[in-house]
């Protein structure tokens, strides 16, 4: 499977790509990189995000997982950054409940690029979040995304 991985804010990311998608978004390095376009391509706009210029990814993903899963993972696309919705509004959405939401949401194999930092508590508390240092990385990205983007 070609990966390619990338310094950012927040350490090391390795993406992956299989069958011309990208499947996967995991906190540090891999010693083997097999850099591909889409890779070059999925790096340069992560970097983008993070230097304020992006606020959409506009690549071609496949992340595996039940279809329930997939389902959730597509709601969470439709969060506009800077924005929130809490695993309630989720499960309103897709006719279920918000632990099920919640549980799909720690599973999501794309985090950041599939904005699973963007679900939060019923209250407005930050909530949980799977990836590197927890609540902190999910503060970073709610804070970085409500900046205004560059012109």
């Amino acid at each position: 499977m070609p990966q390619l991985s990338l310094l950012t804010p927040l350490g090391d990311l390795t993406l992956s790509e299989e069958d011309g998608a990208i499947v996967s978004l995991d906190w540090g390095r891999v010693a083997e990189q097999q850099p591909t376009a889409l890779l070059r391509d999925a790096a340069e706009q992560l970097q983008d995000y993070f230097d304020g210029k992006r606020r959409h990814f506009q690549l071609p993903l496949a992340p595996h997982g039940t279809p329930f899963q997939r389902r959730v993972w597509a709601a969470l696309q439709q969060i506009p950054p800077g924005e929130t919705r809490s695993y309630g509004d989720i499960a309103r959405a897709l006719a279920s409940g918000p632990r099920a939401i919640g549980q799909a949401n720690g599973r999501n194999p794309i985090p950041i690029i599939i904005p699973c930092h963007r679900v939060v508590g019923a209250d407005g508390s930050i909530g949980g979040y799977s990836g590197l240092d927890g609540a902190d990385t999910k503060r970073f990205l709610l804070d970085l995304e409500s900046r205004d983007p560059h012109p």
